[in-house]
């Protein structure tokens, strides 16, 4: 499911925030952007976000006041060796030429943090601030959990609703079937001075009958239907037991819909097979 949370931290004279957006994903996925000022922390909340989190995409970004930052330190051993090879490069290109320590503002990680306390101090302030983060991203998503629940709860009823429908139509298919038999049967024996073999007749209304019979399907449609409404109830992780009685139930409404040669049972599958599929689409963003 989707989220946000935020959370702060108190770091030296300032502050240390840290921000989490999920989106749904089939496996997870962190992805973090941590401010340059806060070195190379994003391994440690890579490490402490796949700890706390499982699956989805997460994008966490980290900023922090310069205020809560001891002041950096020059690598002076790097600055001279960059500059040595500065002014190599310069003689063998344009010997005389100036080369202007500015240039040095160009090259990348000549200040460090001042000591490993500080690489301490910012772990510390990023385990506080993620944690507060992770609850306002888990709060948010049990709210859009408990609206998922109750949409896929309503669903379901609906699927069990056209279940029983067709149960109920059932009876009344075969006493057709076997009702209109009985009067081409009668037509033949009045125009046509045939006798309609009775022994032969109730032999194809047994065979239409359990060529049309439904109970079985309908009795696993319903077995998975107590199933899925036992899992929503449920703080477990049940995405994928959701998605797989899914899939059983519209495989049973498949066969319910191929053996139907009702008008009003096959518009009842339809429907059944249309709220599933809506079901399905919910249930993948469901952990």
């Amino acid at each position: 499911m989707t989220g946000f949370g935020f959370g702060e931290s108190p770091l030296g004279g300032g502050k240390l925030g840290v921000e989490i957006r999920g989106v749904n994903h089939r496996f997870l996925d962190v992805r973090v952007r941590a401010a340059r000022e806060l070195g190379d922390v994003s391994g440690f909340v890579e490490q402490i976000a796949r700890e706390r989190l499982t699956r989805g995409r997460y994008e966490i970004a980290m900023r922090v006041d310069a205020a809560g930052l001891n002041a950096p330190l020059l690598d002076r051993v790097r600055a001279r060796t960059v500059f040595r090879e500065l002014c190599e490069l310069r003689d063998e290109l344009a010997p005389g030429a100036d080369v202007p320590l500015s240039l040095l503002g160009a090259i990348p990680d000549l200040f460090v943090s001042s000591s490993e306390s500080e690489l301490e101090r910012i772990q510390a302030a990023t385990r506080s601030a993620f944690e507060v983060a992770i609850r306002g991203l888990d709060a948010m998503r049990e709210r859009e959990g408990a609206t998922l629940r109750q949409d896929l709860t309503k669903r379901l009823d609906r699927v069990r609703h056209l279940a029983q429908e067709v149960e109920r139509r059932s009876p009344e298919i075969l006493e057709a079937h076997k009702k209109r038999l009985q009067e081409r049967a009668e037509r033949l024996r009045i125009g046509a001075d045939l006798e309609v073999d009775a022994p032969r007749l109730e032999q194809e209304i047994a065979i239409f009958a359990e060529r049309c019979d439904v109970c079985e399907e309908l009795t696993r449609l319903e077995s998975h239907c107590s199933q899925f409404s036992a899992l929503l109830a449920s703080d477990e992780s049940i995405g994928r037991r959701l998605d797989f009685l899914l899939q059983e139930m519209a495989r049973e409404a498949n066969t319910i819909g191929a053996k139907s040669l009702d008008a009003r049972v096959s518009h009842a599958v339809v429907e059944i097979k249309a709220e599933i599929e809506r079901m399905r689409e919910q249930v993948q963003n469901v952990e």
